[in-house]
């Protein structure tokens, strides 16, 4: 059981927490271009090879859908490539929009995320476009591994949100569909969720908001 009363942050991953993931649909799109056999480099966890070297900093967004192009069996173009990779991100629930605004009344909200920045800027200017709002109402800073140049469930890149923050993270609660980053924030004294994808992300806090109204 959470105890809210110690809790100042919350620290939600993105995909798959918040945002749903449609792995399959990818790698569809992917092979209608020519890109066969990605199955083992798209993990909804910890992708790898040129996509984890994306994620955390290292190859541009120009340089990975040349990469890409470069795999295929045809000739897509850069913008087929890009469409192919965005198909693996679906929508953001309202209910979840919602939880977050109503949580931002009582809580600093923070983002961690294992992200690159195709993925995170086509999100961030499509899916937070919601009641005139934008990303910035949601979270008061997104902290996403392409821009930190490390990704869970390393250490370093929980340090450096707590050292930016200025908080201890025995006041964060951290919420998040990977063991292992579950893994990495418990042993960093992180209060922890381990969301499910069937989960219902507001059960969690109907408690605290129940309190709250009362």
């Amino acid at each position: 059981m959470i105890d809210f009363n110690k809790i100042s942050t919350l620290v939600f991953d993105f995909g798959g927490v918040l945002i749903n993931l449609n792995r399959k649909k990818a790698l569809a799109e992917f092979e209608k271009i020519g890109l066969l056999n990605t199955a083992k480099l798209i993990d909804n966890f910890l992708p790898v090879d040129i996509f984890m070297k994306l994620e955390i900093g290292k190859l541009s967004e120009d340089e990975f859908l040349d990469k890409l192009r470069l795999r295929s069996t045809q000739n897509p173009t850069k913008e087929q490539v890009k469409a192919a990779f965005l198909s693996f991100l679906q929508d953001i629930p309202v209910q979840k929009l919602n939880l977050l605004l109503e949580l931002k009344k009582h809580f600093k909200i923070l983002m961690l995320s294992n992200t690159n920045p195709i993925h995170f800027i086509w999100s961030k200017n499509t899916k937070f476009n919601y009641k005139g709002l934008n990303i910035n109402d949601f979270f008061d800073k997104c902290y996403v591994s392409y821009e930190q140049k490390t990704a869970k469930p390393e250490k370093k890149i929980f340090e450096i949100l707590l050292k930016e923050q200025n908080i201890r993270a025995e006041e964060c609660l951290f919420i998040d569909d990977s063991p292992a980053n579950i893994k990495t924030a418990k042993s960093l004294n992180f209060s922890t969720i381990l969301y499910n994808v069937e989960d219902d992300l507001q059960k969690h806090f109907l408690e605290f908001m129940s309190k709250r109204k009362s």
